[in-house]
């Protein structure tokens, strides 16, 4: 349960940053372009709120034992975001984000220990639940945030939580490549992972044995890197051996 309260702690920190980040946006600002390309910074939180709604959907049918939402219902959702306007978009996306994160912490030791909520990939606890949402919630805040703040990286607290993640989502959103299996070795906080690339990708922890290559860089470039992030122009200090890094950034184009 600690575990829970922590990652819920991490949501929580994640939230206040994109209200710091978007509520002093200008009208121009919500229609400049995001991180990714194809997204306005109005659409980015327009992603946001709605997973929000989405999210909330599927937390109440948890918490209250009914039937979990369908893709009919996801669909409704998104509809009615895109309907809105930009300026909507982005106004109404920090309400509906601060409702489920204050649905989330105003559960109770009993429901946090027993719910049950239908994710995509099957029954995940209240960990998974917080995870899953962090992991989305961290890196497209940090979309919005870098467009105004070169330097930005994503939320500290998030970052261990959103690698532990993305071990499940990189089988999914890495594309074939060279075969290989790299070492990599992150910092602040410390760890070492195995990165195996070829017709699948996968990401483990490291147990020894041989690599094609070597990785080093900060955990959080790393985590930016599994999500198609670290751009030559977001780059901290990689250094890499027998890895081909722009070869690696097409393995993972972003998701």
């Amino acid at each position: 349960m600690t575990d829970a309260l922590t990652r819920i702690a991490a949501l929580r920190a994640s939230h206040d940053r994109l209200r710091a980040v978007a509520a002093p946006l200008t009208a121009d600002q919500v229609r400049s372009p995001g991180y990714p390309s194809e997204w306005s910074i109005a659409q980015v939180l327009s992603h946001l709120g709605s997973g929000a709604e989405i999210n909330g959907l599927i937390f109440d049918s948890g918490i209250n034992g009914t039937e979990a939402p369908k893709q009919e219902d996801f669909q409704a959702i998104w509809a009615v975001w895109d309907a809105k306007s930009p300026d909507e978009q982005a106004a109404d996306a920090l309400v509906a984000d601060a409702r489920l994160v204050e649905k989330i912490e105003a559960l109770t030791p009993e429901q946090r220990g027993s719910a049950t909520f239908t994710m995509f990939f099957g029954p995940a606890d209240l960990s998974t639940f917080v995870a899953m949402r962090l992991s989305e919630h961290a890196v497209h805040t940090w979309d919005v945030e870098v467009m105004l703040d070169p330097s930005a990286t994503v939320l500290p607290e998030a970052v261990l939580v959103v690698l532990d993640v993305a071990k499940g989502l990189v089988g999914f959103a890495g594309k074939p490549g060279p075969e290989g299996r790299i070492h990599v070795t992150v910092t602040d906080p410390d760890a070492e992972y195995a990165l195996v690339l070829g017709e699948k990708v996968s990401l483990g922890p490291w147990d020894g044995g041989a690599s094609t290559g070597e990785l080093s860089l900060p955990a959080e470039a790393f985590l930016r890197l599994l999500y198609g992030r670290l751009d030559p122009a977001h780059s901290p200090s990689v250094t890499a051996t027998n890895v081909d890094l722009d070869a690696l950034r097409a393995v993972f184009p972003g998701f």
